[in-house]
This record gives structure tokens, sequence and C-alpha cells, in this order.
């Protein structure tokens, strides 16, 4: 798994038109947020701070549970934390998913799951704003909210959180879990 170090840096791209986040060593990584979703910090130079180095580390945590192979939770883990300091605030959109009875408020770093009429998924709870909680979707498999509408892997979105249910951790069948690229 990365390690954060004082050499990252967060810096818009504008050729590609999305925000990156230099690793050194001539890694670089694109984050999943589309531009159109980013507050006009994201588009500045800034150095990968010690909040986003802590929060890194409250995700990273978090997301161990999650049945990813370690390229798909670094993934996981770096976009959630662009999403924590640079994602646009959003309303809630819980009319795709079931009302939880018993739930509790999951606190930031959280892993959660999220269920529509077409299936439940894994999230990762990037902020809980007190009624409401900006989470990213954590599993590889697209969530269908509608019979035309997905969520990707990496997605966010904001619920209310009485939609949020605890994570039941599913265990590997023996069968790996590989990264996509490309």
């Amino acid at each position: 798994m990365l390690k954060p170090n004082n050499a990252w840096k967060w810096y818009f791209d504008q050729e590609a038109q999305a925000l990156m986040l230099d690793l050194g060593e001539n890694m670089v990584f694109r984050v999943a947020i589309d531009s159109k979703h980013l507050i006009p910090d994201a588009f500045i130079d800034t150095p990968f701070s010690v909040d986003d180095a802590s929060l890194f580390q409250a995700y990273s945590d978090a997301v161990s549970v999650l049945p990813l192979s370690g390229p798909r939770r670094a993934e996981l883990v770096l976009n959630a934390v662009a999403a924590n300091r640079f994602h646009k605030p959003l309303l809630p959109k819980s009319w795709f998913f079931h009302e939880q009875e018993g739930h509790s408020a999951a606190a930031a770093g959280s892993i959660v799951t999220l269920k529509t009429e077409h299936g439940s998924e894994p999230f990762l709870v990037i902020e809980n704003a007190g009624i409401a909680s900006l989470c990213m979707h954590a599993g590889e498999s697209p969530l269908a909210l509608t019979e035309s509408k997905q969520m990707r892997f990496c997605e966010a979105i904001k619920v209310m959180n009485d939609r949020l249910s605890t994570y039941q951790q599913q265990y590997d069948n023996g069968s790996g879990h590989y990264a996509l690229v490309g």
C-alpha cells in the first residue's frame, strides 16, 4: 500500500481535464471525480496536507475489510481523500436507496451498505454532515440505481443517514480479486 509523504502534490491537468495527485517517482494518480464536480481550490497546485495524510490512514484502515486488491484499495482511498477535500457539496439523493430500520450514524471512514431495488453494495463514508453523509461506492461491480442509471466504483453520492446500514463482511470464496487496467 502507498505511504503518503511530503512530496505528494495535487494539481489539475488541463490537457486531461482531470485532478491529479503527483506521487513522486514518476507516478501520477488520476482522480475519478469529473471536473464539473470540483471546487475552485482543485484547480490550484497544492501539497498533500497533514489532514490528507490523516484521512488517507483512516480510509485505508476502513477499506481493509473489503474484498479488494491492494491497487483497488489504494484507488478507493485516494479518490476518497480527493472527494473529501475537492468535491463540490451535493444534495442528498436518498430516493434511490431503501430506508433502514435501526440505522446508526456512521462516522467518516466507516464502511456501510446501501440498498436499492436492484441490489446492495458497500460504500465508504467520506464525511457525515449530521443528517446526511457523502459516501463513495466501494464495490467493484456497478450498482444499479434504476433500470437505466448505475453507480461506478469510486463514484460519490450524498444520502440521508437513515439509508445507511452496517456493512456485513463478505468472505472470499477463493476467487481472486483483480484491478481492471486500461
